[in-house]
């Protein structure tokens, strides 16, 4: 997903830079004798700024570039899907249980992800570095979730990958009952309380995967960070588990 700089755009970019030193100029009596450094420094600033340009992996139309994995459709073509488009919004209907999972695989980039749950609170979750479908007990690809559960904004959830956290102990439980699947200790809480806004208003949750390391902030908070991840590259996924969510926005941002 990363973007092209054309020699049109950084001529385009040079220009602009150029004239606005020759403006400064008279504001400041050296810059005429370290202008090409000048010159060279802001260059630079902006050709990257062009490059981490963000892309909104929502079109706010319809759901191009995205699949639906929910099992109980195969079984019951009568269901609704749960993911839907209303109102420019990607919603996530809750039930039946199942993944809006990206077409494309992605690695080393933020992720931002505008939420509110839209009625009662409750379940659903943002998966990175998702894979094999249905791995865990026939819903849940393999992954590793972030958790956006109302009041839990922030835990991991090992979906058949396994991540390491500081003071795993406190936060994960004993160390002899942690696993990756079936009735293990899969959960790893998230350091803070309280970030997220009350019911009805928008949350941002940004998400960061680079390299093994996976951290999460909810509304500029810090709520978590793991390193040594088993997988670096995958799919990203939305629930549907049991509670209505409106997406405003999914924007992945690369990271070079």
């Amino acid at each position: 997903m990363q973007s092209i700089v054309s020699l049109a755009d950084i001529l385009h970019i040079f220009n602009a830079v150029n004239h606005l030193s020759i403006l400064l100029e008279p504001q400041f009596c050296y810059m005429k004798c370290y202008r090409p450094f000048f010159l060279f420094a802001l260059l630079l600033l902006c050709i990257n700024g062009v490059i981490a340009q963000g892309k909104n992996l929502f079109n706010g139309r319809n759901l191009k570039g995205w699949h639906v994995d929910v099992p109980a459709l195969q079984k019951d073509s009568s269901l609704v899907n749960p993911f839907v488009v209303r109102n420019g919004m990607l919603v996530s209907l809750g039930t039946p249980g199942g993944h809006l999972i990206t077409d494309s695989l992605y690695e080393n980039y933020r992720l931002e992800v505008h939420y509110r749950f839209a009625g009662k609170p409750g379940n659903c979750g943002v998966l990175v570095h998702a894979s094999t479908p249905r791995a865990l007990y026939s819903m849940f690809p393999k992954s590793i979730e972030v958790q956006m559960e109302y009041q839990n904004a922030g835990d991991f959830w090992c979906i058949e990958e396994d991540i390491t956290v500081p003071y795993m102990e406190q936060r994960r439980g004993p160390k002899a009952n942690w696993g990756i699947n079936g009735n293990k200790t899969r959960r790893i809480i998230h350091l803070e309380d309280g970030a997220e806004n009350p019911i009805g208003e928008w949350n941002t949750m940004m998400i960061e995967c680079l390299g093994n390391t996976v951290k999460v902030w909810v509304n500029n908070k810090m709520m978590n960070a793991g390193y040594n991840c088993t997988v670096s590259r995958g799919q990203i996924a939305l629930q549907a588990e049991g509670s209505e969510v409106e997406f405003a926005k999914v924007v992945l941002t690369q990271i070079r």
